[in-house]
């Protein structure tokens, strides 16, 4: 049932419905030179948290993490957390089997390649914020990654 404008009302609400009920963040459809979009913003505790400029179309409930679980996630990322960019799938090595980018007690620069976030089909270089010694690695190989998530602790 199209608007005065033309897009599908009825279509855009269906998608947005879509997102509530899954753990889908975004939709776009294109079709026949009509293109739309429908994200939600899906907000999670993150000690160092990064602006997120989209506005939600439909937010679903978050669950608040239990005290003991916030303060042991504080505890982790003490010192310069590296985060994740984007949503994805991280990869510790180049490719299977090879070594890794980065290891626990390495010695970084900022800018070096720490990881790989394979998202949409894309892979992204992930690198170091600040130079340091890796404490610590918070993820691990092929995991899914939440945007904002701490990936490894540099100091």
């Amino acid at each position: 049932m199209p608007s005065n404008n033309g897009f599908d009302t009825k279509l855009v609400k269906d998608l947005a419905k879509i997102l509530r009920d899954s753990e889908l963040t975004e939709i776009e459809i294109d079709n026949e030179g009509t293109k739309i979009r429908v994200t939600r913003n899906v907000t999670q505790t993150v000690v160092a948290a990064a602006p997120v400029a989209a506005a939600p179309v439909a937010a679903a409930p978050v669950a608040t993490p239990a005290p003991a679980a916030a303060a042991a996630a504080e505890v982790k990322v003490k010192g310069n957390a590296v985060t994740s960019p984007m949503v994805g799938t991280i990869y510790l090595s180049p490719e299977p089997g090879a070594a890794v980018f980065a290891k626990v007690g390495d010695t970084v620069k900022e800018g070096q390649q720490l990881f790989i976030i394979e998202a949409m089909k894309t892979m992204n270089s992930v690198t170091a914020t600040a130079s340091g010694v890796i404490k610590e690695i918070l993820v691990s190989d092929a995991q899914p990654v939440e945007f904002g998530e701490a990936l490894c602790i540099i100091e």
